[in-house]
C-alpha cells in the first residue's frame, strides 16, 4: 500500500464523518488457511477513518467489537514498538491475560520458542509495507499453552493516506490445525504401507523361490554333511528375511489373519507365566485385569506378537529397572476416533505401561513409522507392525507418553458375543479328523497319492517349484499359470479333487474370484490359496465352501500337511 495516498486515489469513497476501505477483490493476503476456500472478494485490506483516535467509544460499532466472540486488537504503528492500544474481552478470553498486562505491549510476547521465524518475518515485513497480512501462527497463552493463531491483520489510514493503525483479528484454529496435521500423516502412512505392500509381496515371492529350492535340494542331499550345513546357513538368513516381510506387511495391513473369539485377561496370563523367568531381577512385571471382561475377536498368534514386542520396547526402555504393568478393562463409553477405529463401542482393552523415561512428542508422532528407531541397530519395525495388526483388526493403537514419567501403550479391540457352544455335528467332524491325522502313516499315504490337483500360479518359478514338490509325493499334478487356464482345464471335465491357487494374480482373475468360481460351478473339488499380500479376507458366505489360506512364504511340510488334511 503507497504511502501518503488519499482514498479516492484508490477507488473509495470516505464520507466526512466515515470510514471506507478498499476490496480485496480476489488479492491474497498471506500464507494462511481461508475457511471461505478463496482469497475473499468483498473483505477489505486496508481501512480509511476520517477521524483519528480511539478515545470516543460511545458508538455502534466500538459496541459490536466488544460484543463478538471474535478476538481483535487495534495496536499504533506512530508509537515506538508498534504496542497494543486496545484489545475486546474476546481476545483476553483467548489469551488468558488481563487488560493491563497487554495494553502499551507488542504482539511478540504471545510468541515462544517453536514460533516459526520465518511466519514472524512476514508480520513483520507487512507492518512495515503498510499492508494487510494473513498467517497461522503458533502462539502461547499466558498460561503457556500453545495454540494454532489465525491472524488476519490490516492497516487503518486517514483520508490522506497516513498510516494510523493496525486492526488485527485472531481465531483459534488449534483443532483444524491439528485435524489437518492427522490428514497429512495418515496420507503419508497410506502411501508408505502401500508402497511397503507392493515390495513385501514381489520379496516374499523371491524368497519362497529360494527357500523351496533349498528345501528341495536338502532333501535330496545325502551324506554330505557340509553341503547340508551350508545350505541350512542359507535357510536360517532367509527366515530372518521371511520374518522381515511379515513386519512389513503387518505395517501396511496386508498379512494374513485368522481371527477368533478370546479372552485378553487368558492371553495375558499365558503371556505373564513365560516373561516372569525372562526379565531381569531389576525389572518388576505387574498385572492389573479387569473383572468379567467380554471377549474380542483377534488373531490370538498375533496378539501375542503384538504384546511380546510392546513389553519387549517396555523391558529396552528401562536398562536400570522400573515396573511394567499390563492391564485389561472393559471400554463401555463411546470410543473417541483416535482410540478406535470404528468408533465401535463396548470394547475392551489392553495396555502396556512402564516407569522409563517416556518420550518426546516428535518421537511419540513418528513411532509408528515404518524404519523409525530411536535404539540404533535394528529395523525399526516393531511399533509399526504392532499399529498395522491393530488396524486390519479394526482396533486402534495409541501412545501416552510423559517425559520422565513413562509410557502407556494401548490395544483396544471392539468386544464381541460369546461365541455359541459347537454343534454336535462340529464335534463328531473334529474327532474324525483327530482320528484321521492318527492313523497309520501308509494307510494315509495310500488315501491322497492317487489324488489329482490342479497347482494356479502367475509366478512360473513358484508353479514348477510346487508342482515338483507335489509330484515327489506321488500327486498328479496340473500346473496352470492363470485363473483362466485353471477354469478351462476344469471346464474340459478333467478330474480334480484339490485346486491350489495363489491369490494376488495381476492383471487377470485374482485367486479370490477364482475360488468363488469354483466353488459355485465344482462344489466337490477342495479349495487351498496361498498369499503373502492380503487386504481382506472373503466371507465364507460368498464361496459357499471354506477357503484355507496358507501364509507365503511357506515349508512344503507345512503344504503337504494342509493338503492332506484336506483330502
Amino acid at each position: 500500500m503507497a504511502i501518503g495516498k488519499s482514498v479516492r486515489d484508490h477507488g473509495g469513497d470516505a464520507s466526512a464523518d466515515g470510514a471506507t476501505g478498499i476490496k480485496a477483490d480476489g488479492q491474497m493476503d498471506g500464507s494462511s488457511y481461508n475457511p471461505l476456500g478463496n482469497p475473499g472478494m468483498e473483505h477489505w485490506q486496508a481501512t480509511y477513518v476520517s477521524k483519528d483516535g480511539i478515545e470516543d467509544r460511545g458508538n455502534v460499532f466500538f459496541a459490536a467489537v466488544e460484543m463478538t466472540r471474535m478476538p481483535m486488537i487495534i495496536t499504533d504503528p506512530r508509537q515506538p514498538d508498534n504496542p497494543i492500544v486496545f484489545a475486546n474481552g474476546a481476545f483476553l478470553d483467548l489469551t488468558g491475560y488481563a487488560e493491563g498486562q497487554i495494553l502499551g505491549r507488542n504482539c511478540r510476547f504471545l510468541q515462544g520458542g517453536d514460533t516459526d521465524r520465518d511466519t514472524v518475518a512476514e508480520i513483520r515485513h507487512g507492518i512495515e509495507e503498510h499492508r494487510a497480512v494473513a498467517v497461522d501462527i503458533l502462539n502461547y497463552k499466558a498460561d503457556g499453552t500453545p495454540f494454532w493463531n489465525g491472524l488476519f491483520m490490516g492497516p487503518v489510514f486517514d483520508k490522506d493516506g497516513e498510516l494510523l493503525y493496525y486492526f488485527a483479528s485472531q481465531l483459534d484454529i488449534t483443532d483444524k490445525f491439528n485435524q489437518h496435521q492427522s490428514s497429512i500423516q495418515a496420507q503419508k502412512m497410506e502411501a508408505i504401507g502401500a508402497l511397503t505392500a507392493g515390495l513385501a509381496h514381489d520379496f516374499n515371492n523371491l524368497l519362497h523361490v529360494a527357500t523351496g529350492n533349498l528345501e528341495l535340494a536338502t532333501r535330496q542331499l545325502h551324506g554330505s554333511n557340509s553341503a547340508i550345513d551350508a545350505l541350512e546357513r542359507s535357510r536360517g538368513a532367509l527366515d530372518k528375511a521371511t520374518r522381515l516381510t511379515q513386519k512389513l506387511l503387518s505395517f501396511a495391513r496386508k498379512q494374513n489373519l485368522h481371527p477368533k473369539l478370546v479372552s485378553l485377561n487368558q492371553v495375558v496370563l499365558g503371556l505373564a507365566d513365560m516373561l516372569g523367568p525372562t526379565l531381569p531381577k531389576s525389572i518388576t512385571l505387574r498385572l492389573d485385569l479387569g473383572t468379567n471382561l467380554p471377549q474380542c475377536q483377534v488373531d490370538a498368534d498375533h496378539l501375542d506378537s503384538a504384546l511380546l514386542n510392546l513389553v519387549k520396547n517396555a523391558r529396552e526402555a528401562m536398562p536400570d529397572g522400573g515396573a511394567i504393568t499390563i492391564a485389561t478393562r472393559e471400554f463401555t463409553g463411546t470410543a473417541p476416533a483416535k482410540l478406535l477405529a470404528n468408533g465401535a463401542h463396548p470394547c475392551v482393552e489392553v495396555a502396556i505401561q512402564d516407569s522409563g523415561p517416556g518420550m518426546a512428542e516428535e518421537v511419540v508422532r513418528r513411532s509408528t513409522e515404518p524404519f523409525f528407531t530411536t535404539k540404533g541397530p535394528g529395523t525399526g519395525l516393531g511399533l509399526a507392525m504392532v499399529h498395522g495388526f491393530a488396524e486390519q483388526s479394526q482396533g486402534k493403537l495409541h501412545i501416552a507418553s510423559t517425559l520422565g514419567k513413562g509410557t502407556t501403550v494401548t490395544l483396544r479391540f471392539p468386544s464381541a458375543p460369546a461365541s455359541p457352544p459347537a454343534p454336535a455335528a462340529d464335534k463328531a467332524a473334529a474327532g474324525a479328523a483327530e482320528a484321521s491325522e492318527n492313523a497309520p502313516a501308509e494307510v494315509e499315504r495310500s488315501r491322497w497319492r492317487s489324488k489329482r490337483l490342479l497347482v494356479v500360479d502367475d509366478n512360473a518359478d513358484i508353479l514348477m517349484l510346487t508342482t515338483e514338490f507335489l509330484q515327489a509325493l506321488g500327486y498328479q499334478v496340473k500346473p496352470v499359470e492363470s485363473a483362466d487356464a485353471a477354469l478351462a482345464y476344469l471346464a474340459r471335465g478333467e478330474q480334480v479333487d484339490l485346486m491350489f491357487t495363489d491369490i494376488v494374480m495381476p492383471g487377470g482373475m485374482s485367486g479370490i474370484a477364482l475360488a468363488q468360481a469354483v466353488a459355485r460351478d465344482y462344489p466337490q473339488v477342495k479349495l487351498l490359496a496361498a498369499t503373502g499380500y492380503m487386504d481382506q479376507l472373503p466371507e465364507q458366505g460368498d464361496l459357499g465352501t471354506p477357503l484355507d489360506i496358507i501364509p507365503k512364504p511357506f515349508r512344503f511340510d507345512m503344504l503337504g500337511e494342509k493338503i492332506r488334511q484336506l483330502l
